[in-house]
């Protein structure tokens, strides 16, 4: 009978410890970076792993509106986005969200940002 329980005991706590570790495998943790720019302005990188890929999101704040930017998106050195954007209202920023593959170890991504009309910079990278 005391083989019994210890069995059933063992077997719950197997289970336990595989329930707990399928959110980690599955969805991961969010990593976040932010700084600030060369000028008057703030950045925010965010990255987490999403289905076999990697959900990245870049914003930029400025506080103020109709600034254009000439922004680029890099994960292990190949660039997955370029274009321009510009910052909108209430708050005077943009945002710029993608999905590049999640190859197999660490990803570094590394966004960058140059302001069309005062030359400002925004740099940010993390690793995930």
């Amino acid at each position: 009978m005391r083989i019994l329980v210890a069995l059933g005991v063992a077997a719950l706590a197997a289970v336990a410890v595989l329930v707990g570790a399928l959110p980690a495998a599955a969805g991961g943790q969010e990593v976040i970076r932010s700084g600030s720019c060369s000028g008057s302005a703030d950045w925010k990188l965010k990255a987490k792993p999403d289905d076999g890929r990697i959900e990245v999101e870049f914003e930029v704040d400025q506080n103020r509106n109709g600034q254009r930017w000439r922004v680029v998106l890099r994960r292990d050195g190949d660039r997955f986005f370029r274009g321009i954007r510009e910052t909108h209202a209430p708050s005077g920023s943009f945002e710029v969200s993608r999905r590049p593959a999640n190859t197999p170890g660490p990803n570094r991504i590394k966004a960058r940002a140059v302001n069309l009309g005062s030359g400002r910079v925004c740099t940010g990278a993390l690793t995930i």
